[in-house]
């Protein structure tokens, strides 16, 4: 009994991950929603969380089958061939791209209270990310402290930004060209190129059923009301960041803009460096922190050269965190911009969801009983239809920001896709990583979420 108080219930994991999903994303990305279709901006997130929930189906749907300790891991285990494991394995390794995004963006951000440091740009960037990777050789505690911190001051700045902007919006808001601005093609983009920012809600969750009371439907329950919270609460950002100033003015920019409108002068520099820099620093922290022991357990699974597991005498892994280091910095150095960055981590998450989805069609007639005692069970028809259309979503996503780069940024996204599955493929190939030993390891995993399932129940 006394290990079943100590467990999380509705409330407890409701809490927790709004301030866990509700991420600096929103920060980073606005302007750049707003550019594809102004005041409808607002519209855009609030749908946009429902859209990637359907992106991100299977974790909500095998969260109410099974009791996963492993979280998104075991799901995929369960999900993925030799393969596409390997693929996902080492295209951890490239999420450190999306690093590269929180340096720059903390530059532009400190930049509207410190101009000086503008043409030092690149620099400055490389030079936080450095600080961070670090900072991990001592261990992630400090990290982690910081992170926890830097949640309640992003939560603060969020709610300060609504409660002082929302009377500052300009009559009109809903009239006028400006409402699904380029139409709904620049609705879809605008979805589109929020989606990293409208992803969290499901992420959190489905990592803490371990430590949840009846999970399979705690869990399942907990991430609707979690994705409707934070949509809502995406939406009123929305109508402040779109609604205080010009479409023209704050399209493609950062929030520092209406930041400086609407709050007074003191009040501004403290949203600006306590909350919008620290929140972003506090995603750049987590986020090295968060990847690290995947990419070591990638190495160590063998999809990536023996070196890689190499680590000095106090255990840190030199090699595998220089080189998510390098990952990190690359497109700084190169150039990329903010929405190209988010393109190069999204299309490839997103092609794996889509497969994924459909995958659980296959999965639920091979789980009849899970699937039956599911508080999402459904006639399989229509079951059948959401997971097509969970895929289609994803799919969109991908296609959307994949036409909207570059050709030069295309090439960089198929370079980046092709190598995984090049990667994956040679190691499996020369019996660096066995398809017994992986098909035995999803047999395991299998078999442990079907055993703490039944007791569960």
């Amino acid at each position: 009994m006394q290990k079943e108080t100590k467990k999380l219930g509705m409330f407890d994991i409701y809490s927790l991950d709004v301030g866990g999903a509700i991420g600096s994303g929103i920060f980073v990305m606005m302007g750049l929603g707003i550019g594809f279709t102004g005041h409808s901006i607002f519209l855009a997130v609030l749908i946009g969380c429902f859209y990637m929930l359907l992106a991100y189906l299977y974790q909500p749907l095998m969260s109410s089958m099974f009791v996963l300790p492993g979280g998104d891991y075991d799901m995929k285990a369960m999900l993925f061939g030799p393969m596409l494991t390997g693929v996902s394995g080492i295209f951890t390794y490239v999420n450190g791209i999306g690093m590269a995004m929180y340096g720059m963006a903390i530059v532009d951000y400190a930049s509207m209270v410190f101009p000086a440091i503008l043409p030092y740009k690149t620099l400055i960037a490389v030079a936080i990310i450095t600080l961070f990777f670090a900072a991990t050789i001592r261990g992630s505690k400090f990290l982690a402290t910081i992170t926890s911190i830097m949640t309640i001051v992003l939560l603060v700045a969020i709610g300060l930004f609504v409660v002082f902007g929302l009377p500052q919006v300009k009559p009109g808001f809903f009239d006028g060209d400006t409402f699904f601005l380029n139409g709904g093609v620049g609705f879809i983009q605008a979805i589109s190129i929020m989606s990293f920012a409208c992803q969290g809600t499901t992420m959190a969750p489905v990592s803490m059923m371990e430590v949840t009371k009846k999970p399979r439907r705690t869990i399942p329950v907990a991430i609707i009301f979690i994705t409707l919270t934070v949509g809502i609460v995406y939406a009123l950002m929305g109508v402040v960041a779109a609604g205080v100033l010009l479409v023209e003015d704050v399209a493609g920019q950062s929030l520092a803009l209406v930041a400086q409108e609407i709050f007074p002068n003191w009040l501004y520099v403290i949203f600006i460096l306590g909350g919008a820099v620290f929140a972003i620093a506090t995603s750049l922290a987590s986020g090295i922190a968060m990847l690290r022991y995947p990419c070591i357990q990638v190495a160590e699974d063998g999809w990536m050269p023996a070196f890689f597991k190499k680590t000095t005498k106090g255990c840190y892994p030199y090699v595998v965190q220089g080189f998510f280091y390098l990952i990190s910095i690359l497109p700084i150095i190169l150039g990329f911009s903010l929405d190209a960055i988010v393109s190069l981590v999204m299309i490839p998450a997103m092609l794996m969801n889509a497969y994924l989805n459909c995958s659980l069609i296959g999965l639920v007639k091979k789980y009849p009983e899970q699937w039956k005692s599911s508080v999402y069970h459904m006639p399989t028809p229509v079951f059948n239809v959401i997971c097509v259309l969970g895929s289609v979503c994803a799919l969109v996503v991908a296609y959307n920001l994949f036409v909207d780069l570059s050709v030069r940024d295309m090439i960089v996204c198929l370079g980046i896709i092709a190598l995984c599955v090049v990667v994956a493929a040679v190691r499996l190939k020369t019996g660096a990583v066995s398809r017994e030993t992986l098909l035995n390891k999803q047999q395991e995993i299998a078999r442990k979420a079907v055993e703490a399932t039944a007791a569960e129940e």
